[in-house]
């Protein structure tokens, strides 16, 4: 491909309601692909990939001024931390003492609590690189920060591939033993036009079971297998197909909210889920060496756009593991790296 060092163009996005004010930075490769981040957050506003008549179209949900974004109760392109997901009640006991989170939804711990990682404001480095533009982001989340343990040191870094590909990359340390489980919450939808709902997508999961939730959406420790239930993704099949058959599992959540376990070497990168839409032609496939994906449908959406409006594929470990011991460990120790990887390739047939 050879030395292609795209700017990276900074403007302003406005200023928060306390006055901080806030960039949004815009990254390109040489296929045309074009990709915003704003510090608010580390929120994607929006990722614009061509369609099968090399059409480009914004295919992340998104709003126009940071108050909606601050208004925003539903983690719209934003990024998700300390723990993306669910806690139990707002508590976890580590090493003997018992922390209290932030209640947030309903009685339980959603997604960081009542000022994540979705509502700080991160430092950005943009890098032009001879193959890829990249943002780095950092922040600092100080010990006690929502009620988790630990100084933690965070570094996200979005990088847009000569590949099509959008790379996600989190790192953390912690100078106290703490719980980590971060995320990206972007909203898909792969028609390029918001007025159309993401129920025709065709969507594989691989993944042979998930974990069936309680009423408030807390993993019941049960792992289920998916064959024979409407959560089988292992071949495409229409996000609309099966979201509204009788089934207790989905009336829990108005639709899909669950946590898919993965097929593979967990710890490896490898292919774990894909969407395609047949008018446009888009194609997305997902590559992560995280053991889950949480599968959102949008089903109760408020506001801008309407229910069902978008999908997500947030690529994590399993919900409330700090409380189900058998669940593949979040914890994260002093002189530990926490270090994932998440991969949106994008293309079209």
């Amino acid at each position: 491909m050879g030395n292609h060092n795209l700017p990276i163009d900074k403007t302003q996005f406005g200023k928060t309601q306390d006055g901080i004010a806030i960039e949004q930075y815009t990254l390109r490769n040489i296929h045309g692909l074009e990709l915003k981040v704003i510090t608010y957050g580390g929120r994607i506003t929006s990722l614009k990939v061509p369609n099968k008549k090399d059409n480009f179209e914004n295919v992340i949900l998104g709003f126009d001024t940071l108050l909606d974004y601050e208004r925003d109760n539903s983690f719209f392109g934003a990024l998700i931390g300390r723990y993306g997901n669910r806690i139990a009640n707002g508590k976890f006991t580590l090493d003997g003492t018992e922390y209290n989170l932030a209640t947030n939804n309903g009685k339980n711990h959603l997604h960081g609590g009542v000022d994540g990682f979705d509502r700080v404001v991160w430092m950005a480095e943009p890098i032009e690189g001879e193959k890829n533009s990249v943002l780095k982001l950092a922040y600092l989340s100080k010990d006690n920060e929502e009620g988790y343990p630990g100084n933690l040191k965070v570094l996200v870094t979005y990088t847009l591939t000569d590949e099509n590909e959008l790379e996600v990359t989190y790192e953390a340390t912690t100078d106290k033993t703490t719980v980590v489980n971060l995320t990206q919450h972007a909203y898909f939808n792969l028609t390029g036009d918001f007025s159309k709902d993401i129920l025709n997508h065709e969507v594989v999961i691989d993944a042979d079971a998930y974990l069936p939730v309680d009423e408030t959406l807390i993993p019941t420790g049960e792992i289920r297998k998916v064959e024979g239930t409407p959560f089988d993704f292992n071949s495409a099949k229409k996000i609309g197909q099966d979201i509204n058959t009788q089934n207790e599992q989905l009336k829990c959540s108005q639709g899909y909210d669950h946590c898919w376990i993965l097929n593979g070497d967990k710890g490896s990168m490898r292919f774990v889920a894909s969407a395609y839409d047949e008018t446009s032609g888009r194609f997305m496939e997902v590559f992560t060496n995280e053991p889950a994906v949480q599968f959102y449908t949008a089903n109760s959406q408020e506001g801008t756009y309407k229910s069902r409006t978008g999908f997500c594929f947030e690529t994590q470990h399993y919900p409330d593991s700090p409380n189900h011991p058998e669940f593949p460990t979040t914890e994260l120790h002093p002189g530990d790296t926490y270090s994932t990887q998440t991969i949106f390739k994008f293309s079209t047939k």
